[in-house]
């Protein structure tokens, strides 16, 4: 077997990622991210979130952790036109500019229904069976909790899909304990146990966890 050349993987790693450029409302989004101190996800899980939404024709999805609309844009994109997209924040002034980009990214203001609260206190109230698609990108240390919801919310057929679990290369480093590292670790151990899920694990971005739910068997 020939040597890795580790700048080869790396730069074609950065050719993936870069493969679909963003537009001015993708970028502007990111910029905004930026300015509050948050972290987007990349262009490479952005593409793959939409691919996921057109793939199972999502006309209900749920999005943890809304941030300034990055994801929530691509996921859009990728749904149906009558779609609407339930994202979850904490934080009001996120929402806020979520909406703004939503709204400059040509999305009717019926296509999304923005929340602010806990992740574990408005999930709940959402309806059994009724989604497509979850994606969490929320607190690292309430995913196994974001996982039982969303199988809960999930029809057969529908997809979860983690964002970040490789933790930037901690998930993988056993001397590494933090709450968030050991979070992460647990739900992705969780998932790949799952006999009720089909899963893969994608190296976009820091780590895209997603599994898809039987059709024959729904998740209880």
């Amino acid at each position: 077997m020939p040597d890795i050349d580790i700048a080869a993987r790396e730069s074609a790693v950065a050719y993936a990622e870069g493969f679909l450029l963003e537009d001015p409302v993708l970028r502007a989004a990111r910029a905004r991210a930026e300015e509050v101190g948050i972290l987007p996800v990349s262009p490479g899980v952005g593409a793959v979130l939409r691919f996921l939404a057109a793939s199972v024709g999502a006309r209900a999805v749920v999005e943890i952790g809304t941030g300034t609309g990055v994801s929530g844009t691509w996921l859009l994109r990728g749904m149906r036109p009558d779609g609407t997209l339930t994202t979850i924040d904490v934080e009001a002034e996120h929402l806020r500019l979520a909406r703004r980009i939503y709204a400059d990214a040509g999305m009717a203001p019926g296509r999304s229904r923005l929340i602010t609260g806990r992740a574990l206190e408005v999930l709940p109230r959402l309806t059994d069976g009724a989604y497509d698609l979850v994606f969490c990108d929320a607190d690292r240390r309430e995913s196994t909790e974001y996982l039982t919801q969303a199988l809960r919310l999930l029809r057969p057929g529908g997809v979860v899909a983690f964002a970040g679990v490789l933790a930037a290369g901690l998930t993988m480093d056993p001397t590494a304990r933090s709450q968030e590292v050991v979070a992460v670790r647990e739900v992705a151990t969780a998932v790949r146990d799952d006999a009720r899920l089909t899963q893969m694990l994608l190296t976009a971005g820091d780590g895209l966890l997603v599994a898809v739910v039987a059709k024959s068997s729904p998740v209880g």
